[in-house]
């Protein structure tokens, strides 16, 4: 239902930007609204990977954990996600990542659909507030990790 796309030019490296969005784990430190994640499986094949996660999200009284298989294509420079379990009727989430000089595009689309209908009402409503809101924090986090090296 709720369906959006944002895009940033971020001055890291393409790799970096990728280990990032892969590094689950440190979600809950610079996410806003992310209070745990966790891994449950990581594989390699070749240059691919998936990771089976969850992720705790919440605010106020709201707090739900779903989990998600991650996959890591890199001939494509892409990272899909989709829902496996939790409160989410479906999530289709695409990162990708594209070097431009000494910058990297990243485009990350997100699709999804709430179980609660009344829950998924009120996403709507600020669903690219908190998209853009994510975005800000992974390049925040980015600039943070990768530019003074």
């Amino acid at each position: 239902m709720p369906k959006a796309s944002v895009k940033r030019t971020i001055n890291c490296s393409k790799e970096d930007l990728i280990n990032l969005v892969l590094n689950i784990e440190d979600y809950p430190k610079f996410i806003p609204y992310c209070l745990d994640a966790k891994i449950y499986e990581k594989n390699l094949d070749n240059d691919d990977q998936s990771i089976i996660a969850d992720l705790t999200i919440g605010k106020g009284l709201f707090k739900d954990t779903y989990k998600s298989d991650v996959k890591y294509i890199k001939k494509n420079d892409i990272i899909l996600v989709k829902n496996i379990d939790g409160p989410l009727k479906y999530l289709d989430n695409k990162w990708q990542f594209k070097k431009t000089g000494n910058l990297t595009e990243v485009s990350f689309d997100v699709d999804f659909e709430l179980k609660n209908k009344f829950l998924n009402i009120l996403m709507v409503k600020s669903f690219k507030y908190g998209l853009d809101k994510i975005a800000d924090a992974f390049q925040r986090r980015a600039e943070e990790l990768f530019n003074n090296r």
